[in-house]
């Protein structure tokens, strides 16, 4: 009896099955128009159209062929990725538009600095600081936990530290039902009622440290980002923005081959003042 033909088996998947380029929301971001989120919320908004066609869903691949516009504007060429250093005063939100009115970090940035985004946040009382970068890219990978880059800040507490207080921090302690990662905790010193920590982070929480404090019996009054990773704060007036040498930029988040825009020393903005209420808002 003769055995049937044996059946054709079904191709197997090459990396050329997939589609080039990269995603619509990866591209929007890398052109510093909003973050992955934010782009696929405009792109679902309907103010995305590649080829002239609107298109409803960030599950499209493009490459430098296509015509790509956002609220009726062509998208520009990514600029080179480039990293700023700003010293964020108490008093500003860490968003670009704030529901309640309050003044965003936005609002006092230099008018002459290209869009950029925020590598975390500071909340409204938090100081120190804020690293800023006009790459979506740069944005997304500094803020993942698996970046492990340590975030070291200086706290005033009100209340007596012991190290016996200080331990579940350094051990790792759930508020709320939340777990938060062992942290780096030092007493410094002891003036009056209030005790000046130094705190180190490598996942950083919504106010992480704030309610870690709370939950051993300290109330946090006064909190300082000094460094975040390789970037340091130093002698930095509050409201100064330092741009990154690019090369810095290269070397520290692994850009071989990256071109930028500024390979020259790093560049310093005075702050703008800071009058009493009556300041433009931008978008």
């Amino acid at each position: 009896m003769k055995k049937p033909p044996a059946r054709p088996s079904a191709p197997s998947k090459t990396p050329t099955d997939t589609p080039p380029g990269d995603r619509i929301a990866k591209v929007l971001s890398r052109a510093g128009i909003a973050s992955r989120r934010e782009a696929e919320r405009m792109i679902e908004e309907g103010r995305v159209t590649v080829n002239g066609e609107t298109i409803a869903s960030p599950a499209l691949n493009v490459t430098d062929k296509d015509r790509i516009t956002v609220d009726g504007k062509p998208l520009e060429a990514p600029e080179a990725p480039r990293m700023w250093m700003y010293h964020k005063p108490a008093g500003l939100v860490t968003t670009t538009k704030d529901e309640q009115g309050r003044e965003t970090i936005f609002d006092k940035l230099p008018e002459d600095l290209p869009r950029v985004m925020t590598v975390g946040r500071l909340d409204l009382n938090s100081e120190g600081l804020l690293l800023l970068t006009n790459d979506g890219g740069i944005k997304r990978k500094l803020e993942l936990p698996s970046t492990g880059w340590l975030r070291r800040y200086r706290v005033r507490v009100n209340g007596k530290p012991t190290e016996e207080m200080l331990k579940p921090l350094r051990d790792g302690i759930t508020v709320d039902g939340q777990t938060f990662q062992p942290m780096q905790v030092e007493l410094d010193r002891q003036q009056g009622s209030n005790a000046w920590l130094t705190v180190g982070l490598r996942e950083g929480k919504n106010r992480e440290i704030r309610r870690a404090m709370s939950d051993i019996g300290l109330t946090v009054n006064r909190l300082i980002r000094i460094s975040y990773g390789p970037f340091q704060l130093g002698q930095m007036k509050v409201g100064e923005v330092v741009e990154l040498r690019g090369r810095i930029v290269r070397d520290q988040l692994g850009l071989e081959g990256a071109k930028t825009t500024r390979p020259e020393p790093s560049r310093r903005r005075k702050p703008r003042p800071i009058p009493d209420k009556s300041r433009r808002t931008r978008n």
